[in-house]
C-alpha cells in the first residue's frame, strides 16, 4: 500500500451545518491511491499546540487529484481546521489504514451514525461506478434532521436511492435509531454484506442483528490516534477472543470483520 506526505492545498472549505464541515484539498498522491475506508493523518499547524495530527476519514476523491474530509468541530484542532480558507496549505499523510472489502458481492448494506457516515459516501459511490452494480441500500442516523445536513441529499444524487434515515426526535425519516432500519428495508434471506461505522454502541447493535441473520458485517471504528502508523499503540482494541497482542485500529484497521473485534 502506498503513502505520502502532501503538502495539500485548499481548495474548498464548505460549512454543511453549524457543527459539520467539508475540506476539500488538492493531494494528487493520496486521491489517486485511496480506497474507501481509508483515512488522513492532517496536521492542522506548524506550531505544538495542538501538537498531534487529526486522523480524518476520507470523504471522497475527485478526479485523482483533489481529496474531501467531512470533520465536526470538538475542540481546538477542528475549530483552527473550520477558519482555514482557500490557498492554505495542510499536511498530511496518507492514505492509511484498510478499508472496505466490498467487491463481488450481490448485496450490500451501508449504516453510518453522526460522523460515521463520513467514510460511507466514499464507498457508496464506489460500488455504484462498478460494471455490475450490486443491490445497495443506504441508512443513515443522526439526532435531527439538521445534524445530518445535506448528507442523504447527496447519497441520493450519485445514485443511492435507496436511501434511508432514522432520527432521534424523528424530525427526517423513522424516529428512533438506524439500527432498527434493518430489519424493516434488509430481507432477512438475502446474503447480505452490511457495511457500518459509527458510534460503538450503535455499530455493536448492527454486529448482533447480523450475528443473528447470518450476514457479513465490516465495522469501521473510531478511536483517538496520535500517528496513524502503529508507533504509539494508542488506538488499541481487544480481539474477539481477548487473547494475543490487541489490534490497533490505524494499522490493523480501521475496517475489521466484525468478529475480529471483542464487543465489550
Amino acid at each position: 500500500m502506498n503513502q505520502f506526505e502532501e503538502q495539500a492545498e485548499i481548495v474548498r472549505q464548505e460549512q454543511l451545518t453549524p457543527e459539520i464541515f467539508r475540506l476539500t484539498l488538492k493531494a494528487p498522491e493520496i486521491a489517486g491511491s485511496a480506497r474507501p475506508g481509508q483515512f488522513v493523518m492532517v496536521r492542522i499547524t506548524t506550531c505544538y499546540d495542538p501538537l498531534l495530527r487529526r486522523p480524518l476519514s476520507i470523504h471522497q476523491t475527485i478526479g485523482n487529484e483533489q481529496v474531501q474530509l467531512l470533520y465536526k468541530v470538538v475542540g481546538k484542532g477542528t475549530r483552527l481546521l473550520a477558519a482555514m480558507d482557500p490557498g492554505r496549505q495542510l499536511n498530511l499523510t496518507g492514505p492509511l489504514g484498510r478499508g472496505f472489502d466490498f467487491t463481488d458481492r450481490p448485496a450490500i448494506c451501508l449504516v453510518g451514525g453522526g460522523m460515521g457516515i463520513a467514510p460511507l459516501y466514499f464507498l457508496a459511490r464506489e460500488i455504484l461506478r462498478a460494471t455490475k452494480i450490486p443491490k445497495c441500500v443506504v441508512l443513515l442516523g443522526g439526532r435531527t434532521a439538521a445534524e445530518l445536513g445535506p448528507l442523504p441529499r447527496d447519497f441520493r444524487e450519485i445514485g443511492a436511492t435507496q436511501t434511508h434515515i432514522a432520527t432521534d426526535d424523528g424530525s427526517l425519516g423513522h424516529q428512533g435509531f438506524v439500527v432498527e432500519l434493518l430489519q424493516q428495508h434488509l430481507d432477512p434471506g438475502h446474503p447480505w454484506t452490511v457495511c457500518t461505522c459509527g458510534p460503538h454502541p450503535m455499530m455493536k447493535g448492527v454486529v448482533k442483528e447480523c450475528r443473528d441473520q447470518g450476514w457479513e458485517c465490516q465495522v469501521s471504528l473510531e478511536t483517538m490516534m496520535a500517528c496513524g502508523i502503529s508507533a504509539c499503540l494508542g488506538c488499541a482494541v481487544p480481539r474477539a477472543d481477548l487473547s494475543g497482542p490487541y489490534l490497533h485500529v490505524c494499522k490493523d484497521g480501521p475496517v475489521f470483520k466484525a468478529e475480529e473485534v471483542a464487543w465489550l
